[in-house]
C-alpha cells in the first residue's frame, strides 16, 4: 500500500483576494490575513490498493499447523541411541545370516552321502543281488509286473537323488541369486536324437517281426517282447520327461540327469540279455539287445566328456573374470 501523509500544521492561514466593486468604483484593500492561531489539523491518510510499479510485492506469511502439539522434540533426545540402535539391528541380521548358512550347512552335508545312498540302494542292489528267478516266473504278466516294479523303485531313488542334488546347488545365503542354468539348444537336440534312437531301433524290429520279415524270424511274442524291453521303454519314456522338466526349470542338475538313467540303462539291458536265455529269445532280438547296450555305453561316454567340458568352461569363464576385475583395480588404483 502506498500512503501520501500531509505533515501537520500549527496555524492555519485564510487568504482572501481583492475584491473590485464596479458600480461603486471604489478600490479597496480586499487582501485581510485572518489567523487562527493553534489549529491542528489531523493527518490525513490516502490509502490505495493498486502499488507503484518501483514498490516491491508485500510478502505474506502462511500460517503452519503445528502437529507437534507443544512438543519440542518427539525423537529421542541423543543421537547415540539412534546409533546404538542402528548398529544392533545390523549385528543381529548378520548374526541370523550366518545361523542360517551354518544350518543350511549342517543340513546339505549329510546330502552328499544318502544322494548316492538312496540311487545305489534302489538301483543296483536290486539288480545286482536279487536272483533271476526270484523275479522272473515265466512269460506272463506277473514277470512283467515284478521287473516294471524294480525299475519303479530305481526311478523313486532317482528322483530323490536329483531333488538332493537341485538342494546342494543352490546359494548358502538367501541374499544369493538363484543359480538359473540353461543347456544349449545343440546339447538338447542330441539328448533328444539319443533317446528317440533308443526308442525307434526296438520298436522298428518288434514291427518288422510281428509284419514276418525273414530277417525278424522267429517270430517273437508280444508278451516276451514287454517283458524284454517294456520296462526299458517306460523308463526312457519317464527319462525324456524328467529331462524337459529340468530343462524347463533351468535347474543345474540338467548335465546330471541323463548320466543317472543311462547308467542304469546298462544294468537294465544286461538283465534283458539274462532273461532272453531264459525265455529262449531268437537270434536277433539278442542281437538287438547287444546293439542297444553298445549305443547307451557309447551316448554314457559322451554324456560324461560334457561333464568334462562344462567343467573347464565354467573354469575358464572365472579365470576370465578375475583377471578382469583385477585389470579393473589396477586401472582405477
Amino acid at each position: 500500500m502506498a500512503s501520501v501523509i500531509r505533515p501537520p500544521s500549527t496555524m492555519a492561514s485564510l487568504v482572501l483576494p481583492k475584491i473590485q466593486y464596479r458600480n461603486c468604483k471604489i478600490w479597496k484593500l480586499a487582501s485581510y490575513r485572518l489567523t487562527f492561531p493553534h489549529l491542528v489539523t489531523k493527518h490525513r491518510t490516502i490509502c490505495c490498493t493498486n502499488a507503484t510499479p518501483w514498490d516491491s510485492a508485500p510478502v505474506r506469511y502462511a500460517q503452519e499447523e503445528d502437529n507437534t502439539k507443544g512438543e519440542f522434540l518427539t525423537t529421542p533426545t541423543t543421537l547415540f541411541e539412534n546409533l546404538d540402535s542402528d548398529q544392533t539391528k545390523t549385528t543381529e541380521s548378520v548374526k541370523t545370516d550366518t545361523k542360517r548358512v551354518t544350518k543350511l550347512g549342517y543340513i546339505r552335508w549329510p546330502m552328499w552321502l544318502l544322494g548316492p545312498l538312496v540311487l545305489l540302494a534302489t538301483g543296483m542292489v536290486p539288480t545286482l543281488w536279487l536272483p533271476i528267478s526270484s523275479i522272473f516266473l515265466g512269460p506272463n504278466i506277473a514277470s512283467l509286473l515284478s521287473l516294471t516294479g524294480l525299475d519303479c523303485m530305481f526311478n523313486l531313488g532317482a528322483s530323490l537323488f536329483l531333488l538332493m542334488a537341485d538342494a546342494c546347488s543352490r546359494p548358502n545365503t538367501p541374499a544369493q541369486d538363484p543359480c538359473h542354468s540353461q543347456p544349449t539348444f545343440g546339447y538338447r537336440f542330441w539328448n533328444m536324437v539319443a533317446t528317440l534312437s533308443g526308442f525307434i531301433l526296438p520298436l522298428t524290429m518288434l514291427f518288422g517281426s510281428q509284419k514276418g520279415f525273414s530277417l525278424f524270424q522267429p517270430h517273437l511274442p508280444p508278451i516276451s517282447f514287454a517283458i524284454l524291453l517294456g520296462p526299458y521303454l517306460l523308463l526312457l519314456g519317464v527319462q525324456m520327461l524328467t529331462e524337459m522338466l529340468t530343462w524347463h526349470w533351468e535347474s543345474p542338475i540338467w548335465l546330471v540327469t541323463p548320466v543317472v538313467y543311462e547308467a542304469y540303462r546298462v544294468l537294465q539291458l544286461m538283465r534283458g540279455l539274462k532273461l532272453g536265455a531264459e525265455l529262449g529269445a531268437p537270434a536277433w532280438t539278442v542281437h538287438m539287445i547287444r546293439g542297444l547296450v553298445c549305443w547307451w555305453v557309447l551316448v554314457l561316454g559322451v554324456q560324461v566328456m560334457r561333464v568334462a567340458w562344462y567343467a573347464g568352461f565354467t573354469a575358464h569363464l572365472h579365470q576370465n573374470e578375475s583377471s578382469k576385475a583385477s585389470e579393473v583395480k589396477v586401472s582405477s588404483g
